[in-house]
């Protein structure tokens, strides 16, 4: 697929926040396309920026975001969502439309909890605005109704979190039709949630044409599509964490599209044990040990580069002020548990990557929260950022991975932060998204 020119330039707008200056776009095509390949969409999916000035001007959007944001009491600790979906915004108010925004925010028990109010939110996006959102009662209902039909063209409305009917996580379809009955179109801009099947992800989705995909959903696609089907060579994947059984399938699905796969954290103790090697009281999954082995020789026929750490920092406890030392990987005490890359292997880490044009980051190097155990996550940071400077493509796909480059404080230095966790590692593991699924076919250029 190619973007029309205008979803190009809005697409382009809409990322200026996440895209610092100097650092280089992708070389590879968006992810929304026709394409033969496993991780792909089955079809290119239409973008609100590919949609006319007429097809939104009075129109009223249902617009999907995530707002599922961290509070203190009432207070607002990390508004980085909220920012994330306000070009969507712009771009609808500038055209037009009227919003309707909705999301969800943490996890209401049973019904209504003033505590999990998106009224904060609401404020938020005020501000960011500049001009005022309104908070709607509720998100389905006649007061809802009300304020639709009475919307002037550029009104920000927000409805209340949709998690207060239990309703929404199971997609039911009375709900789904009293939700969408209001609107005349939809946008998902909440890759977050991509991954759901809920009332406000996939289900209006049958009751509301066009359903389109916004901004930053269509960003998300194409760099954790793209950049795996389409990244510059050579690339690597590092993929972390605490347990095998969480990341194989994205580490399998990794391992064909890479020249290099990198594995740290936890994990790399269950493969440590396949090789036969003694690992102390180290996290091991005594189920995955043969996996484990079965991914070091697929790598192995096929020539890819697989790397574990040289070197690990081992400790006595779990615990930031444990007895530590430095030992090789084939050399652990009995006692003692791995929980960082040494410094030998995250020299050889660094220097793996160096040459790297394409990197995908998922999962940390070790219990980095820990600052004894933090050196070798946030020096893949540092390598990271020292090749994103000369223009390779820098993706930190989701979860752990991210809080690590954010704590760093240069989450700006890398191609593209993704906001999804679950949705991030389901995308890589090249499973179909619901909430994309859903989106509409966009016409594929001859």
């Amino acid at each position: 697929m190619k973007f029309s020119l205008i979803s190009v330039l809005a697409l382009a707008a809409s990322t200026a926040a996440f895209q610092p200056t100097g650092i280089a776009r992708p070389a590879f095509a968006p992810a929304v396309r026709h394409t033969s390949s496993p991780l792909a969409l089955d079809a290119a999916k239409l973008s609100v920026g590919d949609l006319s000035d007429a097809d939104l001007k009075g129109k009223k959007v249902l617009l999907r975001c995530d707002l599922n944001v961290p509070l203190d009491g009432k207070t607002i600790t990390d508004d980085t969502r909220i920012r994330s979906s306000m070009p969507t915004i712009e771009y609808l108010v500038s055209k037009g439309a009227k919003v309707f925004a909705c999301s969800h925010l943490g996890r209401p028990k049973d019904g209504p909890e003033d505590k999990f109010s998106l009224a904060p939110c609401a404020a938020r996006m005020t501000e960011l605005l500049g001009k005022e959102v309104k908070l709607a009662p509720d998100c389905i209902g006649d007061a809802v109704a009300d304020m639709a039909s009475s919307a002037a063209d550029g009104d920000v409305v927000l409805l209340e979190n949709t998690r207060f009917y239990k309703e929404e996580t199971k997609n039911e379809a009375e709900f789904v039709k009293k939700f969408a009955a209001p609107y005349d179109m939809f946008v998902n801009d909440a890759f977050g949630t991509a991954h759901r099947a809920h009332a406000s992800t996939e289900g209006v989705t049958k009751y509301l044409s066009p359903s389109v995909s916004g901004f930053l959903l269509a960003k998300e696609l194409e760099y954790l599509d793209g950049a795996v089907n389409n990244g510059e060579k050579p690339m690597a994947a590092i993929v972390g964490g605490s347990k095998v059984s969480s990341k194989i399938t994205v580490l399998e699905t990794l391992l064909d599209k890479c020249d290099t796969v990198i594995v740290g954290g936890g994990m790399v103790f269950t493969f440590l044990k396949a090789k036969g090697l003694s690992v102390g009281t180290s996290l091991v999954e005594d189920d995955f040990v043969e996996t484990a082995k079965a991914v070091m020789a697929k790598a192995e026929k096929e020539g890819k580069r697989f790397i574990l750490p040289s070197d690990v920092v081992v400790a006595d406890a779990f615990a930031p002020d444990a007895n530590t030392q430095i030992v090789p990987a084939t050399a652990i005490p009995d006692g003692w548990m791995g929980l960082d890359n040494g410094p030998d292997a995250t020299k050889e880490i660094s220097e793996a990557l160096s040459t790297c044009k394409t990197v995908i980051w998922n999962g940390p190097m070790g219990v980095f929260e820990f600052d004894a155990f933090a050196k070798g996550t946030f020096a893949i940071v540092d390598v990271l950022e020292e090749i994103t400077s000369r223009g390779a493509c820098t993706i930190i796909g989701g979860g752990d991975s991210v809080a690590a480059v954010e704590k760093s404080g240069k989450a700006d230095k890398m191609s593209h932060i993704s906001t999804g966790g679950g949705a991030s590692l389901e995308l890589l593991e090249g499973k179909i998204l619901p909430g994309v699924a859903a989106l509409a076919d966009a016409k594929v250029a001859a």
